[in-house]
């Protein structure tokens, strides 16, 4: 799907679920970020708030584009920012605390995501906001929290940190040094969608009570949550990690790559012996418990599965075991994943055209969130630094021309 496509059209009619809602966003890397692009792809417009100068921190990510004002805009910036303004605010300077909080009543949502405590200690935290702005929904994404004493306030949290903290690479990996951020970003954006469900949650609240309110949420309680086995399995007695386990869940090699396959019940243990023709694991001893095939995977089951798929490639084995009932899925390289016709219908991807000379556009992915009477799109660039600072100032404060150079040119904004 391309920048400025729609997809599914038909539904345009309907508007979208949010129009009319204004986010403030004071936000930096992919936590929030990911989540308030969430919302503005539902039709929220959302404002960022960024320092005079380099911008936000993901803009120095690499690798980059150099944008039409001829700065870097680097990768996690351009995946986050879709579909948003972009306005500069020196909020070390008094008086760019004061355009917040002049600003704050304007939005239905005032977020970030600085670290714990951090907005309090500028003039700018919860209390502070809904002060000027009661019916405001303050949202706060950042590593520990804000709402609870906590012995980690004022750590600062990137992804492999929480996730590190939550359990999950020692559950996988024990004494073995962990493999980070194995499936991405996870810890950012498992908070970024908890934010979301936390602010739509809290507009409907409002719409009820009239009243905003402060939406806390800590990046390591959300992977906690998305990791929910480790505290779990350990509850009920499994104290070996992913190293113990009970069911096959493991990656076996075809002739282009690999293929995944969970087997976590003895009807289907019982059909990948039929399908791969090994039948006398049905009557093998060793095999009679779930827990025989974990400790014979690697020198009875894994040689006759990739003996079985020697002759296929990684698709051809994923579709038929799960033409048999198997489920199992093949290991995508990115080309893979970009020409896979499920994404390409789905619009999983939207190609952000380059501003530089590189012909191929940037990918981003899409709204996994499919609606029958949303459509998607259309979708706007990624935002310059500060490109919209003085349309916002004069349209929400009604500052002229000479006031906005005013502030210019003390240092306020950028």
């Amino acid at each position: 799907m391309k920048l400025g496509d729609v997809g599914n059209a038909g539904a345009a009619g309907y508007g979208k679920p949010l129009d009319g809602v204004r986010i403030l966003a004071i936000e930096q890397m992919q936590a929030l970020p990911y989540a308030t692009q969430m919302l503005a792809r539902f039709g929220a417009e959302v404002v960022k708030v960024e320092a005079p100068g380099a911008g936000e921190s993901g803009r120095g990510s690499m690798p980059a584009m150099t944008q039409p004002d001829g700065k870097q805009a680097g990768a996690t910036f351009l995946r986050n920012n879709l579909d948003k303004r972009s306005i500069t605010v020196n909020l070390k300077h008094p008086k760019g605390k004061e355009l917040i909080l002049a600003l704050a009543p304007h939005f239905d949502v005032f977020a970030e995501n600085f670290k714990s405590g951090a907005m309090t200690k500028m003039g700018l935290g919860y209390d502070a906001v809904s002060a000027v702005a009661p019916k405001t929904i303050y949202l706060s994404v950042s590593g520990f929290g804000n709402l609870a004493d906590t012995p980690y306030a004022g750590w600062g949290a990137y992804a492999p940190i929480v996730e590190a903290m939550s359990g999950i690479y020692d559950y996988k990996w024990g004494d073995q040094p962990p493999v980070t951020a194995p499936v991405g970003a996870l810890g950012d954006i498992s908070s970024a969608i908890f934010g979301v469900i936390g602010v739509l949650s809290a507009l409907i609240h409002r719409d009820r009570t009239g009243e905003g309110q402060y939406v806390d949420v800590a990046m390591f309680d959300s992977v906690v949550a998305m990791t929910d086995l480790v505290t779990n399995f350990w509850s009920m007695g499994m104290r070996e990690g992913g190293r113990g386990g009970s069911l096959i869940m493991d990656g076996f090699r075809a002739t282009d790559g690999f293929f995944v396959l969970q087997v976590g019940r003895e009807h289907q243990f019982e059909r990948l012996a039929q399908v791969i023709g090994h039948e006398e694991w049905l009557t093998d001893p060793r095999l009679a418990t779930r827990a025989g095939w974990v400790e014979h995977l690697d020198d009875v089951i894994r040689p006759a599965i990739e003996g079985w798929a020697a002759d296929k490639t990684k698709l051809e084995a994923a579709t038929e075991l799960n033409s048999q009932g198997l489920v199992c899925g093949p290991s995508f390289s990115a080309p893979e994943v970009i020409g896979d016709p499920h994404i390409i219908e789905r619009n999983m991807l939207v190609e952000v055209p380059r501003t530089d000379d590189v012909p191929e556009p940037v990918l981003v992915p899409g709204n996994p969130v499919k609606m029958s009477k949303v459509a998607e799109g259309p979708e706007t660039m990624p935002p310059m630094v500060g490109e919209h600072t003085d349309a916002v100032l004069a349209g929400d404060l009604g500052l002229s021309d000479s006031e906005v150079a005013a502030l210019r040119a003390d240092g306020v904004i950028g």
